[in-house]
């Protein structure tokens, strides 16, 4: 196999082939628009037949989960994708998996809603993704790619994050990224874990009975209530530790600027093009691109909107992270929200025009 391999691929068969290449054990799935390339792509590749990697079509999103519970649970790296409606739908396995502290990646290719909604691009699973679908007190990392690169590159981060804090991360893309076709350098490849290394890495996990040692058991349940606050104590602890050493992001043309632009995803990119033009106009806009949405990058977007005539929340939906935006500053500055709905993508002179007549 080659190590390393430079193509052009779309977003979705870019997570397919990243997967295979950093040691993905299984990915259970279901297709959906605009996801499905994702399951096609792995089925295309045959891993099976070359890493030994494990391909299903589930079916349905609740069953996908549950088996991503199960292999996870057996320290596997295992994964599933959907899109909006689907993971909607995922939310009680993702809810038990965070109680019983089990790692496993989800991809979310987001699509327009309420309901089936449509199958076109959106990011309004936001509040879905960093609040925690589910019930209960708990989150998820949740990493935002903007480029088909960054799909590539953040199976393996996805992977490793989850694993190193026993937590489920997502990758919450939108049908732009998943759907557009871009040069991307994909990683070399990385050996499955022996039985042996994930008994080493993960003592936590379920292998069965053993002489050597009393069997884990992996629960969300806790009947008592002094136990289960116990355990949910345990859990902010860790929620805070992650939001303490795992924030990402990046900056653009801050330096100067007089406004700021906060926007993610493919937001984020069609912002570049709207500063671009508002530079030319005279306008000094800078951008700060949240790359986790949880844990969300709080002191960085307080301190970047210090001294600022304005902040614009750019997303894809009618006003989700303008309100961790608003928690931020604290209301030291002004800052408005611009999206569009029902699936469409806003034009970069589209930003432009609200940034003027907001501020």
């Amino acid at each position: 196999m080659a190590e390393q391999e430079v193509t052009l691929l779309k977003g979705n068969e870019a997570i397919a082939h990243a997967a295979i290449r950093c040691g993905a054990d299984a990915f259970f799935g279901y297709p959906i628009t605009p996801q499905s390339e994702i399951i096609e792509t792995l089925s295309l590749l045959k891993p099976w037949e070359t890493t030994g990697m494990v391909v299903l079509q589930a079916e349905s999103e609740v069953a996908s989960i549950n088996m991503v519970y199960g292999g996870a649970g057996a320290g596997k790296r295992v994964f599933t994708s959907s899109s909006s409606p689907g993971v909607a739908l995922m939310q009680e396995g993702i809810a038990y998996m965070a109680g019983a502290e089990i790692p496993g990646v989800i991809v979310n290719v987001q699509r327009g809603g309420p309901g089936l909604g449509t199958i076109q691009p959106s990011q309004s699973d936001y509040f879905q993704a960093t609040r925690g679908g589910g019930n209960g007190d708990y989150y998820v990392i949740v990493l935002a790619p903007a480029s088909v690169q960054e799909m590539a590159d953040f199976m393996d981060l996805a992977f490793e994050l989850a694993f190193k804090y026993r937590i489920p991360a997502m990758l919450l893309s939108d049908g732009v990224i998943g759907q557009m076709m871009e040069r991307v350098v994909l990683p070399p490849y990385k050996p499955r874990r022996t039985e042996e290394q994930i008994k080493k890495e993960c003592p936590w996990a379920t292998f069965g009975r053993s002489k050597d040692r009393q069997p884990n058991i992996l629960t969300s349940l806790e009947l008592q209530p002094e136990q289960m606050e116990k355990r949910n104590l345990h859990l902010q602890a860790k929620y805070q530790t992650i939001r303490e050493n795992e924030v990402r992001y990046e900056t653009k043309h801050c330096e100067d600027a007089e406004y700021l632009i906060v926007a993610f995803g493919s937001a984020a990119r069609i912002s570049e093009k709207a500063i671009e033009m508002a530079r030319k106009e005279g306008l000094k806009v800078g951008l700060l691109r949240p790359i986790t949405l949880w844990p969300f990058p709080t002191n960085e977007v307080a301190e970047l909107a210090e001294g600022k005539k304005g902040v614009l929340s750019v997303e894809i939906n009618a006003g989700q992270m303008v309100e961790d935006i608003r928690l931020a500053v604290n209301g030291r500055v002004p800052v408005e929200h611009f999206g569009r709905l029902g699936g469409i993508v806003p034009e970069p002179d589209e930003i432009v025009k609200a940034l003027k007549e907001k501020f």
